[in-house]
């Protein structure tokens, strides 16, 4: 990198080649975050580099949820025996191209960028018990053969709509295929009224093919059972709560809730689902 480097590195790893994953804060249910998370503690992700705030966020104000300061982070982990490299953080307020530059160019420090996925989730009206599926685009018809051999949807055409920016993850992905790099996005519909408490079977299904993907030999046994808990309780929830009962058959029969009742099966959902039943 020229001129003034905007990071704080603690170390400077080095790998042969490396594949980076890349999830935003700012995320349909936390998805992504949530599975990073999962990646760094079952396999021993290293901080190793931070960009700093300066020139990319607004701090004339902090955000503050549940009475806690919630400063911009900008962080890379590695996993040398994976070879992958985990970059987690904030959407930048401005400075976009150089934002995203920034974090090829550190990743590139560390080793040769064989390919990129982004991780995210969004919002699906779908009820809970719907299978998930696992959604992608690719910048290249080399990224996208190399997805041809996992069960994902892959023949998606989008375009952002006139006079909208692209999405953060699409931006990146066009800056990585300016640089000869292959990528794709991945992401997993959450069902509207988990967005709060969280979706395991949208986890389940990310980590599931990063699993396969990388060889990573991970135990989903702990997924596994917070799908159990979680369709446990909103079992017990639905006997409680007849009205809830009523919306969630609803969409079940994809029969479409109107906004109240969307709103009041949400309301239901982040009042009592983290309760123990």
């Amino acid at each position: 990198m020229t001129g003034h480097s905007p990071c704080k590195f603690y170390s400077e790893p080095k790998l042969p080649q490396c594949s980076l994953l890349v999830s935003w804060m700012e995320d349909a249910g936390r998805l992504g975050p949530t599975v990073i998370g999962h990646l760094n503690k079952k396999l021993g992700g290293r901080l190793f580099c931070e960009i700093e705030p300066e020139g990319f966020f607004q701090l004339g104000g902090v955000l503050v949820e549940d009475n806690i300061a919630q400063f911009p982070e900008s962080k890379f982990y590695y996993c040398p025996d994976q070879q992958l490299v985990i970059f987690q953080g904030n959407s930048p307020r401005t400075e976009w191209y150089k934002f995203l530059n920034t974090i090829l160019d550190v990743v590139e420090k560390v080793g040769r960028i064989a390919e990129i996925y982004t991780i995210g989730g969004m919002v699906t009206l779908a009820a809970h018990t719907t299978p998930r599926m696992l959604l992608t685009t690719a910048n290249s018809p080399e990224m996208k053969s190399v997805l041809g051999h996992y069960d994902l949807a892959r023949d998606l055409d989008y375009e952002t709509p006139p006079g909208q920016r692209p999405t953060i993850s699409s931006y990146l992905l066009w800056v990585a295929r300016r640089r000869n790099i292959r990528g794709a996005a991945i992401w997993v519909p959450v069902p509207f009224y988990l967005l709060a408490t969280g979706d395991p079977r949208a986890h389940r299904k990310t980590v599931d093919f990063l699993n396969r993907r990388f060889n990573l030999n991970l135990d989903l046994s702990e997924i596994d059972e917070a799908i159990h808990q979680q369709n446990v309780r909103i079992a017990s929830l639905a006997n409680q709560f007849p009205e809830m009962d009523d919306f969630l058959h609803k969409l079940e029969s994809n029969i479409t809730l109107t906004d109240d009742e969307n709103s009041r099966l949400v309301q239901l959902m982040e009042e009592n689902l983290s309760k123990e039943c």
